[in-house]
């Protein structure tokens, strides 16, 4: 699948870039599973190849690395081994399966990627930005998304969703309040300034939302989802969930 529009970095260890890679971003509560799921439907419904991955995740390696930074609530792990574990799931969720299907000509979209690692490790740790951009060009060989949509929710309104669905803290959101108002706050500021971001506000109902980063995707990527590809009307067949 090609586009005429603005295109991540190339892929690491060469290869053609067919496809298009999307992420959806936010904090815990702002919906990035169930918008997620919606696009998918919606995409493929249009005829476009489009698969799902999330992030960390996706291989065996982010698979194991998810459960110790998620569930391994009784291990003390330091913000800069934080980082590291993250930046090597995501070395391998590139290479396996973003990479692949990039150079098969399919649309990945992914519930996280690096705005993740910028906004936990980077404004809610406190880690060095300019560190932590040069160690994730490393895993990722240099790959960016070519749209990242950033689900914009306070994080105390984020985790009223999530105890109202009856999910428990995982040991990153049992960091705090104040923790996870820094990530959302950097959330925003990456939304607002990265030229391959948009900013989503999530506050409305999820089919509101839905129709909003569905008229994002037709306007940025007139060739591939543009006119005559069928509609953007919203059918949500889901209630909101999220996972981190």
């Amino acid at each position: 699948m090609s586009d005429s529009g603005a295109r991540g970095a190339p892929l690491p260890e060469g290869g053609e870039r067919r496809g298009l890679f999307i992420v959806v971003e936010g904090v815990e509560g702002a919906g990035k599973t169930t918008q997620v799921s919606l696009l998918l439907d919606w995409l493929r419904a249009q005829g476009v190849p489009a698969v799902r991955a999330r992030e960390p995740g996706g291989t065996p390696v982010g698979e194991a690395v998810r459960e110790v930074l998620l569930e391994r609530r009784e291990l003390d792990v330091g913000p800069e081994s934080e980082l590291l574990l993250m930046l090597a799931a995501r070395a391998a969720f590139v290479r396996d399966v973003v990479a692949p299907a990039l150079r098969e000509g399919r649309v990945m979209v992914s519930d996280r990627f690096d705005f993740s690692t910028f906004a936990y490790q980077g404004y809610g740790r406190g880690l060095p930005l300019d560190r932590i951009r040069v160690l994730n060009d490393f895993a990722t060989g240099g790959l960016r998304p070519d749209l990242v949509l950033v689900l914009d929710l306070p994080a105390g309104q984020g985790r009223a969703r999530q105890i109202g669905a009856g999910k428990e803290e995982d040991r990153i959101e049992a960091a705090g309040v104040d923790f996870l108002d820094r990530v959302a706050a950097g959330y925003r500021t990456l939304g607002a300034e990265e030229p391959h971001a948009r900013l989503v506000d999530a506050t409305p109902e999820v089919e509101v939302v839905q129709e909003a980063l569905r008229r994002i995707l037709v306007d940025h990527f007139p060739e591939p989802l543009g006119a005559g590809r069928g509609s953007t009307t919203t059918e949500p067949s889901n209630p909101r969930t999220d996972a981190p």
